[in-house]
C-alpha cells in the first residue's frame, strides 16, 4: 500500500456486509482495502438455504470465499488481520487504522465488524463439532425450517429465551426451554405463554455433554435431555470498539448508530451489517453493504470528483511510464 496516498476507503470486516461493499467500491474504480480478522459469523454456517440463488444451500465458508474472489477480481485488496486501533485526524478528516503487521490511512472507513454470539456451556471442541453438524444452531430465522418437526431445545432464561422458543414453535411441537444457570427466571404470565404453547420448561444449570448418533445431549438439574438441535438464546456482543475510539454514537442497544444511508455520527465513518441495529441476516447485511458503498462513493466524489480520463490519454500515460 502506498503510504503517501490515502486509500479511498478502508473496510474493517470481511463478512457479507463488508465484502458486498468491497465489490461495489472496487467496481466504482475506488482504491480500497478490506482488513478481516477471519471471524465472520457467516463462516460458521455449515449450509445456508436462505441466500437467494442457492436453492440447495451453500456453506458459509464457500459463500465468503466466493465474495472475496469477486471483490479481488475487480481490484480490492484483502488483508487477513485484526484492526486494533482507529484514529481520526480532526484537521484533515483522515483515518488511520492499525493492525498487527501494518497500518493504513484512508479518507473514509466502513465498519462491518459484526457481533459474537454468546456460546452455551460446553466444551469448545464439542461446540465446533456440533455446530458443523447442525446440532447447535444460532439463527432460527435462517434455519428454523431445518428443524421442522424435530426435537429442539432452547437454552435461555429470560425474555430472549422465551421469544426464541415461541418463534420456533411454528416449526415443531417438541420444544423445551432450558435455563443455562440455576433456574428459569420467568414471571407467571411468561410461564403461561409457554404452557399455552406446549413448551416444556427445565431448570439448570445446563451443559451440552455429548453428541451420539446425530443428536446432542444436554445435562440439566432435572436429568439428561436429548435433542436433534439446540438453540442458544444467550444474546451477543456487538463489536463497536473501533467506532467508539473515534467518538461514534451508539444506539440504546449498543449497536453503531447510523442514518438510512449507513452514515455514522462521525464524518467519513460508515457502518453496515450486524454491528448496526436490524435483522441479523446475510441478505440484510448485503443490502446494507450496497447502500453504504454507494453512499461512500457519492460522498467521496462530492469532495473529490473522479472524472475518468479519455482512453487515449490513459494509453499515453501507461506507455510513458
Amino acid at each position: 500500500m502506498d503510504e503517501k496516498q490515502p486509500l479511498d476507503c478502508l473496510i474493517v470486516g470481511g463478512g457479507p456486509a463488508g465484502l458486498t461493499a468491497a465489490i461495489y467500491l472496487a467496481r466504482f474504480h475506488l482504491d480500497i482495502v478490506v482488513v478481516d480478522g477471519g471471524k465472520s459469523r457467516a463462516s460458521w454456517i455449515p449450509c445456508t438455504r436462505n441466500v437467494s440463488g442457492f436453492p440447495d444451500g451453500i456453506k458459509g465458508t464457500e459463500l465468503i470465499q466466493r465474495m472475496r474472489d469477486q471483490a479481488c477480481k475487480y481490484g480490492a485488496k484483502i488483508e487477513t488481520e485484526f484492526v486494533t486501533k482507529l484514529e481520526r485526524d480532526t484537521k484533515s478528516g483522515l483515518f488511520t487504522a492499525t493492525w498487527g503487521s501494518g497500518s493504513a490511512i484512508a479518507r473514509m472507513v466502513m465498519l462491518a465488524t459484526g457481533v459474537t454470539n454468546r456460546r452455551p456451556p460446553m466444551d469448545e471442541e464439542l461446540h465446533g463439532d456440533a455446530l458443523a453438524r447442525g446440532l447447535v444452531r444460532y439463527c432460527p430465522i435462517c434455519d428454523g425450517y431445518e428443524v421442522t418437526d424435530k426435537k429442539v431445545g432452547v437454552i435461555g432464561s429470560d425474555s430472549r429465551g422465551i421469544a426464541e422458543a415461541l418463534f420456533l414453535r411454528s416449526y415443531t411441537a417438541d420444544l423445551t426451554l432450558i435455563a443455562p444457570d440455576k433456574a428459569l427466571r420467568l414471571k407467571p404470565e411468561e410461564y403461561k405463554k409457554l404452557h399455552d404453547a406446549g413448551i416444556d420448561c427445565v431448570d439448570g444449570p445446563a451443559q451440552a455433554v455429548a453428541i451420539p448418533d446425530g443428536c446432542i445431549v444436554v445435562d440439566t438439574a432435572e436429568g439428561h435431555y436429548t435433542f436433534d438441535s439446540i438453540y442458544p438464546a444467550l444474546g451477543s456482543d456487538t463489536h463497536t470498539q473501533l467506532a467508539e475510539m473515534v467518538g461514534a454514537k451508539l444506539s440504546g442497544d449498543q449497536c453503531i448508530l447510523v442514518d438510512r444511508h449507513m452514515r455514522t455520527s462521525v464524518s467519513g465513518l460508515y457502518a453496515a451489517g450486524d454491528v448496526v441495529i436490524g435483522l441479523d441476516q446475510i441478505s440484510h447485511a448485503m443490502g446494507q453493504g450496497g447502500v453504504a458503498a454507494t453512499t461512500i462513493r457519492n460522498d467521496l466524489c462530492a469532495q473529490l470528483p473522479r472524472w475518468r480520463e479519455p482512453l487515449a490519454e490513459l494509453q499515453e500515460t501507461k506507455s510513458g511510464s
